[in-house]
């Protein structure tokens, strides 16, 4: 037999090493997420599959009954202003503390070892640990909010406040973030060119605009990836608004990740359900898109 050229054996290399991937990734991604489609246009309830039937075709009797009922456009609201919220706010603090680590600052290594702590705590636990610092009687947000006001605000109820709520999961959110952000921005920091700055002090160039003409661009590539990464993190969202608000109170907390969970197992619709992740789905590719053509738009100018 003819000993296949070399450029073929590497063909058949990677295939070998793709397939189980693409295998993977069809039974595990694809195939669920068509099978949800699907059953976004049926009335799929609890009962279909106990019965093992399958569901009766209703075209769009789903989407109708979601945008009807008006919990819909309050859990996109929800959703947007909470993945904005904290996108921006974690950008700004993952950079200024990138920034600070990234200088000759005294304990530098020491604070890029202990940084990462809050990332690795688990999300529920991270949950149960700022809903007692938001805890109304006697959390540590109370404590300090009645020290600096004199004890003029007796009631402190960030978490069953509906328009505080959503910022106390954005904070919690934030906590744990952050050090994965200013660790990406750190890396990409540390790559950009010395040799270009000093050239650029040499120069007269203050630190603010070298900031903006030198670092950033040469950060571009990090800080599109590690938004991108933030904006699918945070979109979707679920453990952290499950545990520590439920989606209260009045709806305030109610994103798309709660909203699909309680229209497939509070409710027991599993069609509606999947309606909701259906849309759920097409405005985080939707925002994913605007958001890589937008950066590439500024990339060209």
């Amino acid at each position: 037999m003819k000993s296949l050229s070399k450029k073929k054996g590497d063909m058949y290399y990677a295939m070998a090493l793709t397939i189980p991937a693409v295998i993977l990734a069809l039974f595990f991604i694809f195939i669920p997420i068509i099978d949800s489609v699907i059953k976004s246009f049926q009335d799929y309830k609890v009962r279909n599959i106990i019965a093992n039937l399958p569901g009766e075709w209703n075209n769009f009797d789903n989407y109708k009954k979601i945008f009807q009922s008006g919990a819909l456009p309050n859990a996109i609201v929800n959703t947007f202003s909470f993945v904005i919220l904290v996108i921006i706010c974690q950008f700004v603090l993952g950079m200024a503390l990138a920034l600070v680590l990234n200088s000759n600052v005294r304990c530098a290594r020491f604070f890029r070892s202990i940084m990462m702590t809050p990332w690795v705590v688990p999300t529920v636990i991270s949950a149960l640990i700022w809903m007692w610092l938001f805890q109304p009687q006697y959390g540590l947000f109370k404590y300090l909010v009645s020290v600096f006001t004199g004890g003029s605000v007796a009631d402190f109820a960030m978490l069953n406040n509906p328009s505080t709520a959503l910022l106390g999961v954005s904070i919690a959110a934030l906590w744990k973030q952050i050090p994965l952000m200013t660790l990406l921005l750190l890396a990409g920091l540390q790559n950009v060119p010395t040799d270009i700055l000093e050239a650029a002090t040499i120069d007269g160039a203050g630190s603010v605009r070298k900031f903006f003409k030198i670092t950033v661009p040469y950060l571009s590539p990090v800080i599109k990836v590690s938004i991108s990464m933030s904006i699918i993190e945070n979109f979707k969202q679920f453990p952290l608004f499950w545990t520590m608000t439920g989606g209260g109170p009045d709806g305030a907390t109610t994103n798309l990740a709660i909203l699909s969970y309680r229209e497939a197992f509070v409710s027991m619709n599993m069609g509606s359900g999947a309606a909701v992740t259906t849309i759920w789905m097409a405005l985080m590719i939707v925002t994913i898109g605007v958001y890589n053509k937008l950066f590439r738009t500024q990339d060209l100018t």
